[in-house]
């Protein structure tokens, strides 16, 4: 029989498993806890993209890679947390170069997902602008470096079938991309390569032919009623923020060829966060 610890989280004391992972506890316990890179059946865990971050005995640690201890005490839901939360998924859109009404996956992504979510409209930090090669090599695959934001699901979850890996890390530090062999690319039936294209959490992975937008409405993070957890449990429809409001949802159409227009909007610079508290760009 497992033995059984006590702890507590947000205040509440519950009871789990000796040597569970905290994250699991946190959300047996009912408590929302948002994470980019978490798979369950993945061990160890990833732990790459620190948005499951709580404050664990007064240290802020991720709850993914953390074991539950006796009389351990967890706050998982305070505006500090929240904060650094938001400074992650900041941080990963201004890595890579997310250009979202454009990517295919816009609406399923879960790191715009995630954005929303949080709140995020603006990253506070500087966009890098990193132009990252597109690799069009793999015979049905198209790998869009911009967009990746290094995980490690694709690395441990794609695997053939006699058990090799069909993606790497290479290069350290900044420089760390992830690369594919176009041998064992090649052996994945269509069925594992869309997998894998569903696997990653934005839109680094595409298939040829099978990587089309969804119609609006029918896609993970569109608009709706719902709560955080529904949110974090990726369970449509989605509501921006989970929150109602009353705001004008709007679209943009070039019905010529300058895109002067759209243009003008941008060189609002920071003037469009006024502009977006009062209508909501729905599609362009």
């Amino acid at each position: 029989m497992e033995k059984l610890i006590t702890l507590t989280i947000d205040g509440k004391e519950v009871q789990v498993p000796e040597g569970e992972l905290l994250i699991n506890a946190i959300r047996k316990a009912g408590v929302e806890i948002p994470s980019l890179c978490y798979y369950e059946h993945i061990d160890p865990p990833l732990g790459t993209c620190r948005v499951c971050t709580v404050e664990a005995n007064g240290r802020h640690v991720a709850s993914c890679t953390t074991l539950v201890k006796e009389g351990m005490n967890v706050v998982v839901h305070d505006v500090s947390l929240h904060n650094t939360r938001k400074s992650m998924v900041e941080m990963l859109f201004a890595e890579g170069n997310h250009f979202c009404p454009a990517c295919e996956k816009s609406g399923d992504c879960d790191l715009q997902g995630m954005g929303y979510h949080l709140g995020v409209n603006v990253s506070r930090f500087p966009h890098l602008f990193i132009d990252r090669i597109i690799d069009y090599n793999p015979r049905r695959m198209v790998i869009e470096h911009n967009r990746c934001i290094r995980c490690r699901r694709c690395v441990d979850e794609v695997i053939t079938d006699d058990g090799k890996r069909v993606f790497s890390f290479a290069n350290r530090g900044n420089d760390t991309e992830v690369a594919i062999d176009y041998a064992q690319e090649a052996r994945l039936s269509e069925k594992e390569a869309v997998r894998a294209m569903h696997i990653c959490p934005t839109g680094a992975i595409l298939v040829r032919g099978k990587s089309l937008a969804r119609p609006f409405g029918e896609r993970k993070y569109d608009i709706g009623e719902t709560t955080v957890k529904e949110i974090v449990s990726g369970e449509p429809p989605f509501r921006y923020r989970g929150e109602k409001r009353e705001k004008k949802v709007i679209a943009t159409v070039s019905l010529a060829g300058c895109f002067g227009c759209h243009m003008s909007m941008l060189d609002l610079d920071t003037g469009i966060l006024d502009l977006v508290d009062l209508v909501e760009f729905n599609k362009s």
